[in-house]
This record gives structure tokens, C-alpha cells and sequence, in this order.
């Protein structure tokens, strides 16, 4: 399962021509605020399933990775890679 927001930073460490800043902060944005809602859900359905709380550790992982593109390509490059690790995409 692809992770759009992996998928935008990817794409910048590929060609930083080919997503803007203003895209990259937009994608952060939107990583951060998927992750804060998938935290909420994993906060209350923790002591239900383990599977909503591995879930929403993975999706902190994008929201990373995301912000880190926005700042740093090699932040991004490290997270990806983690996340990737993390997934076993």
C-alpha cells in the first residue's frame, strides 16, 4: 500500500524541479494532520487492537518524512528509508 505523501517526497529527492515548496509544506501539512487524526483513533482503540496503534506509528513516520522534504533532502531520503524499513515496502 503506496502512502501519498511518501509518494510526493519521493518524487522531490528524485527532481527537485518537480514539486514546489509550497507543495512540499502543503504535504507536510497534510501528513501531520492524517497523523494527528490516525493517533486519535490509535489513542482509542489501543487497548482494542495493536494493529490501529502499529498503523498510526506508521503514519507519524510519513508525517516526518513529509516535513523533512519541506527542510532537508537527506532527512527526507532517511526517513523514507525508515518508513520503508518500518512497512517493508
Amino acid at each position: 500500500m503506496q502512502n501519498k505523501h511518501i509518494e510526493v517526497v519521493k518524487k522531490w529527492l528524485a527532481d527537485k524541479d518537480s514539486v514546489s515548496q509550497e507543495e512540499l509544506k502543503a504535504n507536510a501539512n497534510a501528513a501531520a494532520d492524517a497523523s494527528s487524526k490516525a493517533d486519535d483513533a490509535s489513542s482509542k482503540a489501543a487497548s482494542r487492537a495493536d494493529d490501529a496503534y502499529d498503523a498510526a506509528y506508521d503514519d507519524a513516520y510519513v508525517a516526518y518524512v513529509a516535513a523533512a522534504a519541506a527542510a532537508d533532502a537527506a532527512a527526507a531520503d532517511y526517513w523514507i528509508k525508515k518508513y520503508e524499513e518500518l512497512t517493508n515496502e
